[in-house]
């Protein structure tokens, strides 16, 4: 599996991916697809971070508070973004704007996360430690919500309760929704 900057350097690098593919497409159901793949991954992806990467910030740095406090705040950003996205029908004129304007705010998240918190966070732990928190972050993201809820509380023990009662709500709706046929 690796070390925890592995698998979430791996969920960006497949944020990009389908955001590239709803973006270089013009076939609406394609777009729709790849919509609800990054939302579902999306909101996976953030809400894993803040219940297992954020605490072991705010336990293992000296400014993780602060760190973790910031990227929560990035967080609710783009979690306001996606809720727009996620309900927007891929035919509708502010579609493109919505997910341009969504990932220019996630990439600028990401590349910091990348360069300065991932960096401090992988030498304060050990590879043992990294890689049992990396496992962590992947087991969590299989219960968690997989739309945006920007009202849900984003810390723990709150965010974990509130998660626990949307998530079924999610997946039921998921399977009714179009995805990549990968």
């Amino acid at each position: 599996m690796g070390r925890v900057s592995d698998v979430i350097k791996h969920d960006h690098r497949e944020l990009e991916d389908y955001y590239n593919k709803i973006v270089n497409t013009s076939d609406h159901d394609e777009r729709e697809r790849y919509q609800n793949a990054f939302a579902w991954e999306l909101a996976r992806h953030s809400i894993g971070e803040e219940i297992v990467v954020y605490p072991a910030m705010e336990k293992h740095l000296p400014d993780g508070k602060d760190l973790a406090e910031k990227d929560r705040a990035d967080h609710r950003k783009v979690k306001e973004q996606l809720k727009t996205f996620q309900n927007l029908k891929a035919s509708a004129p502010d579609f493109m704007p919505t997910i341009r304007s969504l990932m220019k705010d996630l990439q600028e998240h990401i590349q910091e996360e990348e360069e300065a918190d991932l960096p401090k966070l992988e030498q304060a732990l050990s590879e043992a430690d990294s890689e049992q928190l990396a496992s962590s972050f992947q087991r969590t993201k299989m219960f968690v919500p997989t739309r945006s809820h920007p009202s849900a509380p984003d810390r723990p023990p709150f965010e974990t309760a509130m998660g626990l009662l949307a998530a079924p709500i999610d997946k039921v709706m998921d399977a009714f929704r179009k995805f990549p046929k990968e």
